[in-house]
C-alpha cells in the first residue's frame, strides 16, 4: 500500500525522449524527474535505448529502464520507442507504481497507457508537442484530423492531461480532451545567464565589441519556420552588414540551409553548458515558429539576458510585456515579425533595456513552483483513483 501520509509516491514516467538527448521536451522532464526526488519520491524513468552504448541510469530514487527503439523518420537524432507492453506488465506487476505519466504519445507511450489500465493503475499525461499541427509543413496536411484523433483517444483516456498554457488548454479543450489542467514551465537562471557572456566566442564568430549577433535555438525542421527566420536574417543585414547569425541545435533541414546560406552559422546541437555561453554572447533573439505548445528557448533566451522577437502565444504571450522585457507581435503577422526584428537590430540601447527587463522576469520563473503544481495533481489523481476504485459502483463492476 502507497505510503499516503508521507505522501511518498513510486511514479513510472513513460516518454520517447529524455537526456542524454537535448529537446525542450527532454529537458522539461529532466527537471520534473529532478525535482520529484529531491523530494523523497521515487521515480523511474522507460525511455527508448538512445544508441548501442546507453546504458540505464541510477541515482538515489531515480532509476531507468531501457526499451527498444527506432529512429524517428526525418528526425535520425531522436528515437521511438517500440510497443513493450508485456514487459511493461511484468515489470510493474513485480513493482507496482503508484501512478504512471506518460510525456509521450507514440508506440511506448501507448503500450504504457494499455498496461497501465490493465493493472488499474492511475494514470496521468502531459501535452508537450503539437504533432498534428506538424503534418501541414511536411506536405501531409489531410493527416491533421487524424492526427488530432489519435492524440485525444490517448489522453482522454489517461485521467488527467497537463499542458505548459491556458490557452492550449482551452484550444484541446475545444477539440474534445478532456480534463486539462495547467503544467508550466520554469526556467533555471543559475545555466542560463547573461554572466557566461564570452568575448572569445563572440571573436570566433566575427563579432566585434560593437557588432551585432543575432540568434536562433531550436530544431531545425520545417515546423519552425525558417523562411521567415530567414527572411528577418536578411532584413537586418542590409542595415548591419556585418551582423552575424547563429542558429544552434541540429534537424533534417540543416545540410539544405547551410547550402543555400553560407553567412549563416550553424552550430549543431550544444551541450547545456556550450548552449548557455552562445545565448548570452548574443545580442539578440529571433523565435518565428508557430506550432509551440510553450518554447522553453523563450524563457532561456530571457533568463540570458536577451530581447525576444517572437509571436504572441505560448511562452511569449505568458512572460512577454511587449515594449518592457521583449517584443511579441500578432500571432502569424508576418509583417509585423520582420518589422520588430529590424527595429529592435537598430537599437543597441533599447536591447539592452529589454534584456535587462527579461533576465528580471526569469528570475520570477522557478521550476521548484512548477514541480510543487506537478507533485500536486499526481497526489490528486491518485486520490480520486483511489475513490473510484473503493466505490460501491466500482466493487460491483464486472
Amino acid at each position: 500500500m502507497r505510503n499516503t501520509h508521507l505522501h511518498t509516491l513510486k511514479l513510472a514516467l513513460v516518454t520517447e525522449t529524455f537526456p542524454p538527448e537535448i529537446n525542450g521536451v527532454a529537458m522539461t522532464l529532466s527537471h520534473l524527474v529532478e525535482g520529484m526526488s529531491e523530494r523523497r519520491h521515487k521515480v523511474s524513468v522507460i525511455r527508448p535505448r538512445q544508441n548501442a552504448e546507453d546504458r540505464p541510469r541510477t541515482d538515489g530514487l531515480f532509476a531507468e529502464l531501457l526499451c527498444p527503439g527506432m529512429p524517428i523518420p526525418g528526425y535520425s537524432m531522436m528515437r521511438l520507442g517500440l510497443p513493450v507492453r508485456g514487459r511493461l506488465l511484468r515489470a510493474w506487476q513485480k513493482d507496482r507504481p503508484d501512478i504512471v505519466h506518460l510525456a509521450t504519445e507514440g508506440p511506448l507511450g501507448y503500450a504504457a497507457l494499455l498496461a497501465a489500465r490493465k493493472l488499474a493503475l492511475p494514470i496521468s499525461s502531459s501535452f508537450h508537442t503539437n504533432f498534428h499541427s506538424y503534418s501541414r509543413h511536411y506536405g501531409c496536411g489531410f493527416l491533421t484530423r487524424p492526427a488530432l484523433a489519435y492524440l485525444r483517444h490517448f489522453h482522454n483516456r489517461t485521467q488527467i492531461t497537463l499542458s505548459p498554457t491556458l490557452e492550449l488548454n482551452q484550444q484541446l479543450t475545444a477539440d474534445g480532451f478532456e480534463n486539462m489542467c495547467l503544467l508550466s514551465r520554469g526556467v533555471n537562471t543559475k545555466t542560463f545567464s547573461p554572466a557566461h557572456r564570452d568575448d572569445r566566442l563572440r571573436t570566433a564568430w566575427g563579432v566585434g565589441p560593437d557588432d551585432l549577433a543575432v540568434i536562433h535555438v531550436s530544431r531545425v525542421a520545417a515546423e519552425k519556420n525558417f523562411p521567415l527566420l530567414i527572411a528577418a536574417f536578411e532584413s537586418i543585414r542590409t542595415r548591419h552588414p556585418s551582423a552575424k547569425f547563429i542558429v544552434t541545435s541540429d534537424g533534417p533541414l540543416r545540410r539544405k540551409l547551410e547550402r543555400q546560406h553560407p553567412w549563416i552559422r550553424f552550430t549543431g546541437t550544444l551541450p547545456r553548458e556550450d548552449l548557455a555561453r552562445h545565448y548570452a554572447s548574443a545580442d539578440l533573439f529571433l523565435y518565428p515558429s508557430l506550432t509551440e505548445t510553450f518554447g522553453n528557448v523563450v524563457t532561456e533566451a530571457m533568463a540570458s539576458g536577451l530581447p525576444v522577437v517572437a509571436f504572441n502565444y505560448a511562452a511569449a504571450a505568458r512572460f512577454i510585456r511587449h515594449g518592457e522585457n521583449g517584443w511579441h507581435v500578432p500571432l502569424g503577422n508576418r509583417t509585423a515579425f520582420l518589422a520588430a526584428s529590424t527595429e529592435l537590430s537598430a537599437s543597441t540601447s533599447l536591447r539592452q533595456n529589454l534584456g535587462s527587463a527579461a533576465r528580471l522576469t526569469a528570475e520570477g520563473i522557478s521550476w521548484d513552483r512548477v514541480i510543487d503544481g506537478f507533485e500536486s495533481d499526481l497526489l490528486a489523481v491518485i486520490a480520486r483513483h483511489e475513490n473510484t476504485q473503493s466505490s460501491p459502483v466500482a466493487a460491483l463492476s464486472p
